[in-house]
């Protein structure tokens, strides 16, 4: 299975969004010409999905039609710091699928007054609409996220080439199948580096949390709590997970991965900002041109 060129420039927006930040968005704007944006937001504790429904909205205005607004159930290291109880998983999920409401609504143009379980709206509207509605992923892991989910997002978001992913969230009724105008957009992390040994170092040290799974790092409060999960993780564990250096055969066979499971998308994490431009301008187009040749 080939990536469409579409999809190729669909991670190199992440990468430079996410990762880049700031200038190298508009670098690589100019670079990759219209590529697709997004972002990745949980709207429940830190943002009220008020806030995040008009940022969102603003954000497509200013990408002309090319943002995807990415939210998630979150994770403790950011949503602690407000003070609210960091609630169990099903509460999360709950509080997820009201603030998808809420965005909606706001997303329609119309004065919204909302009194739910978790939010509250008074007499709000979005005046500046998008002339493309924002379409929302939704990051999902298993079954019961795919089940509360699938029917409230227009896209699937991942972290692991799970096929099973895929499969269930297009089992799921009224949601709208991957392939069939919906997305699945992995995500994965790369090191590139020109010197192996600086790679790993690299991503040892600033993504080992990785080895942990989203099941353990959800639940984390402080950096402190990661450095404890993460003491015993090595450099060799690191870069058994995480393709590191400068060889761009192995990062294109991890990227494959999430196509041979059925993924449309793949955004990419280059580790660390030291190097990013040199990414760029050794790396990132020889990749593309691996995915695209096979």
């Amino acid at each position: 299975m080939s990536l469409r060129p579409c999809h190729v420039t669909a991670f190199i927006s992440y990468l430079l969004l996410v990762v880049g930040r700031h200038s190298r968005t508009h670098r690589g704007g100019r670079r990759f010409g219209r590529s697709r944006h997004s972002t990745h937001r949980c709207p429940t504790l830190r943002y009220h999905p008020a806030i995040v429904a008009q940022k969102a909205a603003t954000l497509q205005i200013l990408a002309e039609g090319r943002f995807v607004l990415g939210l998630g159930s979150g994770e403790n290291l950011n949503e602690h710091v407000v003070g609210e109880r960091w609630p169990a998983i099903r509460d999360r999920h709950a509080q997820l699928a009201e603030a998808v409401g809420v965005i909606r609504s706001l997303h329609t143009g119309e004065l919204v007054d909302h009194r739910g379980e978790y939010f509250q709206v008074d007499s709000a509207r979005i005046w500046d609409l998008p002339d493309d509605p924002v379409e929302i992923g939704i990051a999902v892991a298993g079954g019961r996220a795919i089940e509360t989910f699938a029917p409230l997002g227009d896209h699937l978001i991942g972290v692991e080439p799970d096929p099973s992913l895929v499969t269930r969230w297009n089992d799921v009724p009224d949601a709208p199948r991957v392939g069939d105008g919906a997305r699945a957009i992995g995500q994965i992390p790369i090191c590139w580096d020109p010197d192996e040994e600086t790679a790993v170092k690299r991503a040892h040290e600033q993504f080992r949390w990785f080895a942990g799974g989203w099941s353990v790092n959800a639940d984390l409060p402080t950096p402190a709590g990661f450095a404890g999960a993460t003491q015993f993780v090595r450099p060799e564990d690191v870069a058994a997970s995480i393709p590191c250096g400068p060889d761009l055969d192995r990062a294109a066979d991890a990227i494959r991965a999430y196509v041979d499971a059925g993924f449309t998308d793949v955004a990419i994490v280059q580790v660390g900002d030291e190097d990013q431009d040199r990414f760029l301008d050794e790396a990132a187009g020889p990749l593309l041109e691996r995915l695209r040749s096979t």
